[in-house]
């Protein structure tokens, strides 16, 4: 019961707010149908801690320890994003910005990508899986264009291109994948279910499944902006409103990443070989090293953190790619607290850009002067995602690095390259934008500081202490994915 709230409800806030529009209750509304949202996901995931995986819909929809802690992940960021949005969204249109038809437009659209994202992780079919990640693509292309202007459209347009091509190639190795099945399990929908391919994997034939995986890797790594397929997200980020950007970094690349390491799980099941693993970690390191050095040379503050969402997504990639124990948690934790701490930098970042007006970073001046709570809370948020202590960034990258030296030790400098890079061109950039004067043209605001707290906070809290549910919880993942 609790998983078909957890789909219905946003697909009726979705549509209960193209009605109601931009009207007083409008971000009340977005809120309360997000809150909704996870109160369904936190009674889901009690069900699954204390009874293990379970089949509903007619094993339409398939619950794990993988995909629902995704689902709680998912609907978290989304309330605390709405109630970010709330007062965000608000300046904007006093701005004028943006218009009452387009804040209707956001708020619908916002909930209809919240159901895409989590029909994505509880759909038992691979097909459905293919057409959710279509609709969380269509409808995140439009929010990217929501302000109307050219570079708005232009990025819209190459988030919309790239991506439709990387989800076609996507769906050819779908094709493929059925293809397997279907001589081992039968024609029709039965061969597409993730609980039957499981029990089968053995038994499929692994020159396609190889095959299938190098159209998955290109196709869905091309959602979770592994490099070279990631033209598309630095500008996706920089032109559309900062609340998308903040679930575009936090959630939707984790939902492509998670339909990879779904078909990983098959393919290794298939080959008894590291085929896929090997093919994860080549696109993690390449992603890890081309954007840290990327970040040298970024000048908007959104395009600049989209890079850091690119080395994150390409550490977690090459950790479930090195396999094992250690790997796989840390990659776990990883997605985890770079969903947290990323989601709360764009926080800031769109509370800076609305002070200054300007995304420039050499406009941005002085934000603790302006606004302490805004400044510190991004310095904090930068200290967590490079990877200092006591945050979870930290634990979850010393678990990688420390199982990379174990397994692939030649991948290790590599990494550590990455890691410092990124480290040293963060705090460069961000150090004058947090310290300073604060210039004249800088405006007050009043900034929604408790999801910016909160996520960080939990952050910290990860960093210092592992709740025993959350080790059990992981550890049950780590064994699923083995």
């Amino acid at each position: 019961m609790s998983l078909l709230v957890l789909l219905i409800v946003p697909l009726v806030a979705s549509l209960a707010l193209a009605f109601i529009g931009d009207r007083k209750l409008a971000p009340e509304v977005n809120i309360l149908g997000s809150a909704a949202t996870l109160a369904a996901g936190v009674v889901l995931a009690l069900g699954v801690y204390r009874n293990g995986p379970m089949l509903a819909g007619g094993n339409f929809f398939f619950v794990d320890a993988f995909n629902v802690y995704l689902a709680v992940l998912t609907s978290f960021v989304s309330v605390t994003t709405a109630v970010f949005s709330r007062r965000y969204m608000r300046r904007e249109r006093e701005h004028g910005t943006l218009g009452h038809r387009r804040i209707r437009f956001y708020h619908a659209m916002f909930q209809l990508f919240i159901f895409a994202m989590l029909l994505c992780l509880l759909t038992n079919n691979v097909g459905v899986l293919w057409i959710a990640m279509e609709l969380a693509t269509l409808s995140t292309v439009l929010l990217v264009s929501l302000y109307r202007t050219p570079s708005a459209i232009e990025a819209a347009w190459k988030y919309f291109i790239l991506c439709g091509v990387g989800i076609a190639l996507a769906l050819f190795g779908t094709v493929l994948l059925y293809f397997a099945a279907e001589k081992v399990l039968g024609a029709g929908g039965e061969a597409l279910l993730w609980t039957n391919l499981s029990t089968v994997s053995g038994q499929l034939e692994p020159t396609i499944l190889s095959l299938a995986f190098v159209f998955l890797m290109v196709g869905y790594g091309t959602k979770v902006g592994l490099v070279p397929m990631h033209n598309w997200l630095p500008d996706a980020h920089s032109e559309g409103p900062t609340p998308i950007s903040a679930v575009l970094s936090g959630l939707l690349l984790n939902i492509a990443l998670y339909a990879l390491v779904r078909c990983k799980v098959l393919v290794d099941g298939s080959t008894g070989t590291h085929h896929s693993g090997n093919i994860m970690m080549g696109f993690g390191i390449v992603s890890i090293l081309v954007a840290s050095f990327s970040l040298l040379r970024q000048k908007d503050i959104k395009r600049m953190f989209a890079y850091s969402s690119i080395e994150h997504m390409g550490i977690a990639t090459f950790a479930f790619g090195l396999g094992g124990p250690v790997a796989t948690f840390g990659a776990l934790l990883h997605m985890l607290v770079h969903s947290l701490t990323k989601s709360a930098i764009f926080f800031t970042v769109g509370h800076a850009s609305q002070m200054h007006r300007s995304q420039d970073m050499d406009r941005i001046k002085g934000l603790i002067r302006g606004n302490p709570l805004v400044g510190w809370g991004m310095t904090l948020g930068v200290m967590a995602i490079v990877g200092m202590p006591p945050f979870g960034v930290f634990t979850s990258e010393f678990l990688i690095l420390t199982a990379t030296i174990k397994d692939a030790p030649l991948m290790a400098p590599f990494l550590l390259l990455g890691l410092g890079v990124t480290f040293a061109a963060l705090f460069r950039k961000v150090q004058p934008m947090v310290f300073g004067e604060a210039p004249e043209y800088q405006k007050r605001l009043k900034a929604a500081h408790i999801p910016v707290l909160l996520h960080m906070v939990l952050v910290l809290v990860l960093g210092l202490y592992m709740p025993r549910f959350l080790s059990d919880w992981f550890q049950t993942a780590v064994g699923i994915l083995k």
